[in-house]
């Protein structure tokens, strides 16, 4: 079972490496373009020095989870767009798209004291129209939108980057950053006192200290300025893109590999299919349970957080500007979307039936709400709200109800039929390969809201950002998707048993075994499981720190790998607000576990091990 050196990526060399495919081996060795899902933290002290930002952690980081950890293909093209475009004093932030830029300056104005306004800007890049490029150039037409900033303003460039999950992916930015020094990918736009091209390092905050800990970034400088392009001839840079994106790319294949997703997604498509034996299989009844379901009515997204950003914004347009509800102790993100981009929201932490008293007894007073966000499993404590329930009050008092089934998947669990819209994370456990991001929210065709939401979602919000190597990927990683998680939710109830049977545990969180199981259970599909995520809590802190260091398995950032990873998940998540998760039963040195695809006595022996050094301890 491998295990990691501080700073290394998971998985490690290049980010498209997987643990568990001959085949994406063999495409990952001819991918140079990394975008590993999580980094190595072996110890836990090395998370509080991640937390704290000391130098002897983030200085040896090689990569992060994408969304807190800006990498570094993206910082070497963002230092030369702002190099060309921008003033001395101004940073840039890469977005896909100029709407997904423009949101982001908007973002940023609304928050920065008034004397910083006029030094924000916005730079649009696309393909050089007037050059002699090739079809597959054209056909691609790659765009890159930088926000330029001044050092000041970066804390809230970054909450917008890691909120929404609107960023530019690190495939993006390489392929585009060959294209912009080859002069091929030019400004449609011009800043305000843009000047000539110069050369000046990259300087960027060691650390983003915020209030809160759901707000944090960790984003370490460089550790030496990136290397300056070498002198190539623009030809000879072209051709190589081109065959690479050809040779193992084929752009042919993509909207197959969308359609491919989308059907696997929908539950139509529940089979490995070969993208060049030429259209797919005509779509089998779904495993959803809803027969009306087309494909159509599911959206991709290049992030799971952008695909419940992009849910919410489909809500304020169709609904109107109402204030939502998160119900259930939430990924830290998503209570962040609704407070900062809407109305705001209330919050009910515990999923508990007296929360829903409380929301019912408010309901019944008069308010009235946009839509209902929840986990089903919560993260970390695997609570399950009553879906049910909530549903019947949805119903009565005229609010849309939004489910993510990220850790429980719809391998295991039916939350489509009492929910308006699913979303759910991609770069988790349906990837697996820990080497893509990606989301998709999913439309109920039989909901009261479907067909304005539907209007609102393709007229005015979804707009199709994900990177065409990213979703091939994608679709290669999740052919398997069915059979790894009926392997994942054995090995993680052989887990269970490990940890139940040790009276170094005081606590063990899993759908099995929480009181909230019949919750679950209603959900839970005839052959289903109970996931691959489980969190435990030891009788002492200093156990915990024990058992942690001891654990010979990959520890960081993440979910839902094909490989185990741990890590203290409410250190990373809540580290400014501990105190406050405290209040909802999530305790400080709680230890997050997400199950892989290892041998289960292999995968027991390595947690009795563990067990026995904080014993000895």
């Amino acid at each position: 079972m491998p295990s990691f050196a501080l700073g290394e990526s998971i998985p490690p060399d290049t980010a498209h490496v997987s643990l568990s495919s001959p085949a994406t081996l063999l495409a990952a060795a001819s991918d140079a373009f990394t975008q590993a899902v999580s980094v190595s933290l072996p110890t836990w002290q090395s998370n509080v020095g991640y937390e704290e930002g000391e130098d002897w952690v983030v200085g040896r980081m090689t990569t992060g989870y994408p969304r807190f950890f800006i990498h570094k293909s993206i910082q070497a093209l963002a230092e030369d767009i702002a190099a060309a475009y921008g003033r001395p004093d101004q940073r840039a932030m890469l977005f896909p798209t100029a709407r997904t830029a423009t949101r982001c300056l908007d973002f940023i104005k609304d928050r920065v004291e008034a004397g910083l306004v006029p030094a924000l800007d916005v730079v649009h890049l696309a393909l050089d129209a007037s050059k002699d490029v090739s079809p597959l150039l054209k056909r691609l037409c790659p765009t890159i939108s930088a926000v330029l900033y001044p050092q000041e303003a970066f804390p809230f460039a970054k909450q917008y980057w890691q909120h929404t999950g609107d960023g530019a992916s690190s495939r993006r930015a390489e392929f585009c950053h060959g294209l912009f020094r080859d002069h091929l990918l030019v400004a449609t736009t011009s800043p305000r006192g843009a000047q000539e091209p110069q050369a000046r390092p990259f300087r960027g905050p060691r650390r983003y200290q915020r209030q809160a800990s759901i707000d944090a970034v960790t984003s370490p400088a460089l550790a030496k300025p990136p290397a300056p392009a070498t002198a190539r001839e623009p030809q000879e840079s072209t051709q190589f893109l081109e065959e690479r994106f050809g040779r193992n790319l084929d752009l042919g294949l993509v909207e197959r590999a969308k359609s491919a997703i989308r059907r696997r997604i929908a539950g139509s498509l529940c089979h490995e299919v070969d993208l060049h034996s030429g259209s797919l299989p005509t779509p089998s009844p779904n495993t959803r349970g809803l027969q009306s379901l087309a494909e159509h009515d599911v959206y991709l997204f290049p992030a799971g957080m952008n695909a419940i950003f992009n849910a919410h914004q489909a809500l304020l347009c169709a609904r109107g500007q109402l204030k939502s509800i998160n119900f259930g102790f939430p990924y830290v993100d998503t209570l962040k979307i609704l407070q900062k981009f809407g109305p705001g929201c209330v919050f009910y932490g515990n999923a508990s039936s007296q929360d829903l008293d409380e929301l019912e007894t408010l309901l019944r007073s008069g308010h009235r709400f946009l839509g209902l966000f929840c986990e089903f499993p919560g993260n970390p404590l695997l609570t399950c709200p009553d879906l049910d329930r909530i549903r019947r009050l949805a119903d009565e008092f005229d609010f849309a109800v939004v489910v993510d089934e990220t850790i429980g998947t719809f391998a295991n669990i039916d939350v489509l039929s009492v929910a308006d819209i699913v979303v759910s994370s991609l770069t988790k456990i349906f990837s697996g390969d820990s080497n893509v991001m990606g989301g998709s929210a999913i439309l109920n065709p039989e909901s009261k809201y479907y067909d304005v939401l539907k209007q609102a979602l393709d007229r005015d919000v979804f707009e199709d950002t994900y990177w065409p190597e990213d979703v091939i990927f994608m679709e290669r990683n999740s052919r398997d998707f069915a059979r790894r998680v009926d392997r994942i939710n054995a090995n993680a109830e052989a887990i269970c048993d490990t940890l139940r049977n040790s009276a170094l545990v005081k606590s063990l969180y899993y759908p099995k075994w929480n009181p909230s199981r019949g919750n679950y259970d209603a959900r839970r599909l005839p052959s289903g499981g109970y996931g691959g995520l489980l969190s435990v809590v030891f009788t002492s802190k200093e156990k915990a720190q024990v058992f942690y260091d001891a654990m010979e398995i990959a520890k960081g950032p993440s979910l839902g790998t094909n490989f185990t990873l741990c890590s203290p998940y409410v250190l990373l998540a809540h580290y400014q607000e501990l105190s406050w998760a405290a209040q909802y039963g999530v305790d400080p040195d709680l230890i997050r576990v997400s199950v892989g695809l290892e041998e289960t006595d292999h995968l027991q022996a390595t947690f009795e091990k563990a067990l026995s050094a904080a014993e000895a301890a």
